[in-house]
Order: structure tokens, then C-alpha cells, then sequence
């Protein structure tokens, strides 16, 4: 078993071997890499798609405006962001802020898998369709299987969630609608992180 500061040291290597990656075409159009960030001492990891244009520019995940009403999301659960670990499937921005092609997810696949090896996570968040229907490899959309629970390898536990993106479409706050599903979800995610905990 790894001490928490071999893994840091783990963490950034495989963060400066993925700064030069040039796996896939949409290393020649990004800006900077966004590799991920938060602790790798936590149970638990949020993983959306892509960065989008203020991510490229900062080489930060989530802190645009759908990165902005995350933290809001956490927040409104105790949960901060230096709690957890927050990344996506693919490293680099695709152009237009599209969804990433299944070559792109391939070629950004085993940055992923080393976050998740070092991470040791008991929770998986997943934000929206694309790293959903990458992780758990299914092609249902995320209005079929969010809030739900699933068993994923080693014992890892995931539980997709709407993208923040998708909440910023649809404003609405009554009950049923994507906002108030997002609330329902965040409060089981927080119950079962407590859970862990204990």
C-alpha cells in the first residue's frame, strides 16, 4: 500500500507524462492540458467529459460557468472541492466544445485509469452521458441511469449525475426537473460518502 506521498509523486508524474501526450489530434488544438486536481487522499472522484474553453485556457477542470454551479453543488452538501478529486475522460479540449469520439476517449483512457489506480476510489461521480457510457459501458443515456448505483471494477461504486452544463439549460426548479433530481442526487452522494466514513 502506497503512503499518501508516494502517490502525490505518482500523481505527478503521470500529470507531466500527460502534459506532453500527444495521442490523439486534440493535442494539437488545445491550449493546456487539464489533467485534474484535488486530493488523492479522498473515497471519492467526480469525472465529467471534457475541459471546455475556460478549462483549456486555465488547464483547470470545472471552473467555467458549469464548473462555477458545481462547486455551488458540492457545496450546498458540505462537500468542498479539496475534498474530493475532480477530472475528466479526455484531457484536452475538443474544438467547438463537442463531445469527445470514441478515439479520443480511447486514446485518453489510460491517463484515467492511472487517476483511478493511485486515487483508490470507493466512489465514482460521473457528470453526464459521455463518461458515463464510457465507464460503465453502456450506451443508455444519463436520464435513464442517474441516481442510480452501480458496481464497477474492484468494488468501486458509481453514480451518475447530470453534467452542471445541462442545469444551466434548464432552470427550473421544480420538483422532477434535471435541478431538483441534482439535489436528490448530491444528498445520496453525500449520505453514502458519510457512510464511508464512519
Amino acid at each position: 500500500m502506497l503512503g499518501l506521498r508516494e502517490r502525490q509523486d505518482l500523481m505527478e508524474e503521470i500529470r507531466k507524462e500527460c502534459l506532453t501526450c500527444r495521442r490523439c489530434s486534440l493535442s494539437q488544438l488545445r491550449t493546456q492540458v487539464v489533467f485534474g486536481e484535488g486530493t488523492v487522499d479522498t473515497d471519492i472522484m467526480f469525472v465529467g467529459e471534457a475541459p471546455g474553453a475556460e478549462e483549456d485556457i486555465k488547464g483547470r477542470p470545472f471552473v467555467g460557468k458549469a464548473g462555477r454551479l458545481l462547486t455551488k453543488i458540492l457545496e450546498s452538501v458540505g462537500i468542498g472541492r479539496n475534498d474530493v478529486y475532480i477530472t475528466n475522460v479526455v484531457k484536452c479540449r475538443p474544438p467547438g466544445n463537442r463531445n469527445p469520439t470514441p478515439a479520443e476517449i480511447a486514446a485518453c483512457w489510460p491517463f484515467l485509469e492511472a487517476q483511478i489506480a493511485i486515487i483508490k476510489p470507493k466512489i465514482i461521480v460521473t457528470l453526464g452521458s459521455v463518461p458515463t457510457q464510457a465507464i460503465l459501458k453502456t450506451r443508455e443515456s444519463i436520464t435513464k441511469v442517474r441516481g442510480k448505483w452501480f458496481e464497477w471494477i474492484g468494488g468501486i461504486r458509481v453514480f451518475p449525475m447530470f453534467h452542471p452544463s445541462f442545469l444551466l439549460r434548464n432552470q427550473s426548479r421544480a420538483k422532477g426537473s434535471p435541478r431538483w433530481l441534482t439535489w436528490e442526487d448530491i444528498k445520496e452522494v453525500k449520505r453514502a460518502w458519510e457512510e464511508l466514513r464512519k
